[in-house]
């Protein structure tokens, strides 16, 4: 049995276990992939946005030895806090669901099940990804999630998406040797790319090494083309692969079965309390960027590892009683 459960082994439940144990408490991790998953889902190459003080967990220095850290520094970074603090952490076992009440709730998993008082959920949104909603992309050619340029060298490859995401992606394949074309609805490019990327990517539009399509829409993907639609009416683009880097949210469908709200507002908002981050079913927390809902640039590393202190504070409040609780519940299942 354990004090908390938290789910999701990423920088922010990471952050949650480690003031969990320092509060006096115990806490179990349960992460259906590996350690720090979405951060090994990251481009194999990519170098943070962040420099490393803002990544900073448990109060460890993040050594590094360039201005910002790369994927492979970061996942090595929180491998060895996870080590140095001692963290229980259950990788590659999936939550189902989670039973019971506050202090008394009991977490199914895809490898058994934990009896616990609380449980934090932390489970970012990244393994979510925006649909296009269209015939075709289910098509091995598609992929959401970009790693590194090399298997689309001398290939005629589309990036769908507007952002900061889809513009490194459309200059790393071009410098490759892709056949890049950027495709993206809006009337223009998004204006929070960031500063040194933005005149890179103009100045590859502007001398045509790479394309730029806006106002338009993908319709539909076939085997060896795309069919859109753009400000003259439909059109067609041949095109051996995909990209679309369309953005990621959270598990709706995951947080429905932990009974967790969502507001009606047009990020659909997961419901919590700003101050304590505890959640409509009591007992249940969230922490980190899922607490943003589709809003995926509200919460960041940078602030969302604050939210394991304000959780422990709350979770403290009342700890006694519901382990009392859990006791009671746990001995009903045996």
């Amino acid at each position: 049995m354990a004090d908390v459960v938290i789910i999701g082994a990423g920088p922010v439940g990471l952050t949650c276990g480690i003031e969990t144990l320092r509060s006096g408490m115990d806490a179990v991790i349960v992460e259906k992939g590996a350690l720090a998953n979405s951060i090994v889902g990251y481009p194999l190459h990519m170098e943070f946005f962040s420099t490393p003080e803002l990544l900073e967990i448990g109060g460890y220095p993040f050594p590094t030895l360039r201005y910002k850290p790369t994927r492979g520094e970061a996942l090595e970074y929180y491998r060895r806090v996870a080590v140095q603090e001692n963290l229980s952490i259950r990788t590659y076992e999936r939550v189902h669901q989670v039973e019971g009440t506050d202090g008394a709730f009991c977490v199914r998993t895809s490898k058994g099940s934990i009896a616990c008082a609380k449980v934090v959920v932390a489970t970012g949104f990244f393994d979510v990804p925006n649909l296009l909603n269209v015939p075709g992309e289910d098509l091995s050619k598609v992929t959401h999630y970009y790693r590194e340029p090399y298997p689309y060298t001398r290939q005629r490859m589309a990036v769908i998406g507007g952002k900061n995401s889809a513009a490194k992606a459309a200059l790393e394949c071009y410098r490759h040797g892709a056949n890049v074309t950027l495709i993206h609805r809006g009337a223009a490019l998004s204006d929070r790319i960031k500063y040194w990327i933005k005149p890179d990517l103009d100045n590859r539009i502007k001398e045509g090494s790479i394309r730029l399509l806006l106002n338009t829409a993908v319709t539909a993907v076939e085997p060896r083309r795309l069919l859109l639609h753009g400000p003259d009416g439909p059109a067609t683009l041949d095109n051996d692969f995909v990209l679309a880097m369309t953005g990621y949210r959270p598990d709706y469908a995951f947080l429905k079965a932990l009974g967790i709200a969502t507001r009606n507002d047009v990020y659909r908002t997961p419901v919590y309390d700003e101050a304590s981050f505890e959640t409509n079913r009591a007992g249940m927390y969230l922490a980190g960027t899922v607490c943003g809902g589709l809003k995926t640039s509200r919460w960041f590393i940078e602030n969302g590892r604050f939210h394991a202190a304000q959780i422990v504070k709350h979770i403290e409040t009342g700890k006694v009683t519901p382990l009392r609780l859990a006791e009671r519940y746990w001995k009903t299942l045996e």
